[in-house]
């Protein structure tokens, strides 16, 4: 086992790495740019190294610095938490040669998945369905329209190099093919560094489903069952999550989860990692794209499970086999998480910023909360606006929707805005409580056109 663990990251995810390493008895190192000196994942690890300026590109992105700390402090491991470095495959290399164990997999499995239509090529020859879109990207305007039309509208533009919602442009006829081209490269490019897009069918009223998967270094790939992501602001980010998914047939569960499997071991997968799936109202699903990483929603299949998915990351990464076999798993009640963020939803989730008068979070039966705040944090402008995760844990999922809507009405913070009533709107409205939403489901919300609210 590793005796040192350098976090390559921040706010909640850096403070969730922490604590597993003092369970597992390692010595953590937090790394911080000047706008985080404060930050409690700094106050919480056992060393912190200053790595740069406010900008992520000159301290979270800074590779020479991250590496720098890691040998200043004796760090054998670099956990890469979720964004930043933690789908850069030269950061993965650039930690091996420096002797640094990357916790995540393999570099190769990195870069193929990490190439959208490299992996739906993968993911077809494993037999997974994938939906109807360009086996490559795109290398001109010509060949999209020629492939738009063999594809038909309505279509997504999706990076190549993307994730996490970032870089999707929806196309309903010809006519609006070019100009969302056009926006989409530029897009692609300053988000990924690639300007390179392809074409996707385009589902109505999808679900998103993804499922976890766990891969050990001797071969072993097992899968930690499905989560429901459907809830997803204008901009593709995720907003509630599931695990497992309501009213999922469990033969669509069971093959969901040997998909997932299947592609995981076509790239020599190792770690923690998941696959994503969209459905359509019949249960049909397809392969969209795989997520080489930790995901912001891991903690509601760790209550279903109750396997600690970032200690089995350094597990796996020091060497350990997984102990368990797929039987072994199994789905204990119901769990959903909210994401507690310092956005306005009813101005276009525009971003706020403050200092936090006051922090109260949930608690009582069943509630996690994993986050980073503390009454008197400034939050600073240059990052990500996720504050909290409120984590609820119930027997079955009607109680599980109770204990949600609790928790947010517990949920007490004041000196920035934030989206918790929005949150609440949400867990109140008709949709959510009977388990039938689809990925248009919060731009209908923010239109009126959801029935229920907070009662």
């Amino acid at each position: 086992m590793f005796r040192k663990i350098l976090i390559a990251n921040r706010g909640e995810i850096a403070v969730r790495v922490i604590r597993a390493c003092k369970e597992l008895g390692i010595q953590s190192v937090a790394v911080y740019s000047e706008a985080d000196r404060d930050a409690l994942h700094v106050q919480l690890a056992d060393e912190a190294v200053c790595i740069g300026a406010p900008p992520s590109t000159e301290s979270y992105l800074n590779i020479p610095h991250i590496l720098m700390a890691a040998q200043i402090t004796g760090a054998e491991a670099i956990h890469p938490g979720y964004g930043y470095l933690s789908e850069r495959a030269s950061f993965a290399e650039a930690c091996a040669t420096q002797g640094i164990k990357f916790i995540g997999p393999p570099p190769d499995a990195i870069r193929q998945m990490g190439d959208k239509s490299l992996a739906r090529a993968i993911a077809r020859r494993t037999g997974a369905p994938v939906l109807p879109g360009t086996e490559h990207a795109l290398q001109s305007e010509d060949e999209a329209v020629a492939a738009a039309r063999q594809i038909g509208f309505p279509l997504l533009i999706k990076a190549a190099a993307g994730g996490g919602g970032r870089g999707i442009r929806r196309v309903m006829s010809e006519d609006e093919l070019l100009p969302a081209l056009r926006i989409a490269q530029s897009e692609a490019q300053a988000a990924f560094g690639s300007p390179e897009v392809y074409l996707e069918k385009y589902i109505p009223e999808p679900r998103h489903i993804e499922v976890q998967i766990l891969a050990d270094e001797y071969g072993k790939v097992l899968h930690l069952f499905e989560r429901e992501c459907s809830i997803q602001n204008p901009r593709h980010q995720k907003m509630i999550e599931e695990a497992p998914a309501p009213n999922l047939r469990p033969e669509t569960r069971r093959a969901l989860g040997d998909a997932a499997v299947k592609v995981a071991q076509a790239v020599g997968y190792q770690n923690a990692g998941t696959i994503e799936f969209l459905m359509d109202a019949n249960e049909n699903f397809y392969f969209i794209e795989m997520n080489t990483r930790l995901q912001v929603e891991h903690p509601v299949t760790e209550a279903i499970t109750d396997i600690d998915i970032v200690q089995w990351q350094i597990r796996i990464a020091a060497g350990e086999p997984l102990p368990f076999e797929q039987d072994d798993i199994t789905i204990r009640g119901h769990a959903i998480e909210a994401r507690l963020t310092a956005e306005i939803p009813e101005q276009d989730f525009t971003p706020s910023t403050g200092r936090i008068s006051e922090w109260t979070p949930p608690g009582g039966p069943g509630v996690r909360v994993d986050s980073h705040l503390y009454t008197g944090y400034s939050i600073p402008p240059y990052y990500d606006p996720l504050l909290a995760k409120i984590i609820v844990h119930a027997p079955t999922r009607d109680q599980a929707v109770a204990r949600l809507q609790r928790a947010l009405h517990e949920t007490r913070i004041a000196g920035v805005q934030t989206c918790r009533d929005f949150l609440l709107r949400i867990a109140h409205s008709e949709e959510f409580r009977a388990g039938t939403v689809s990925t248009p489901f919060v731009p209908r919300l923010l239109k009126g056109r959801v029935a229920g609210g907070v009662r």
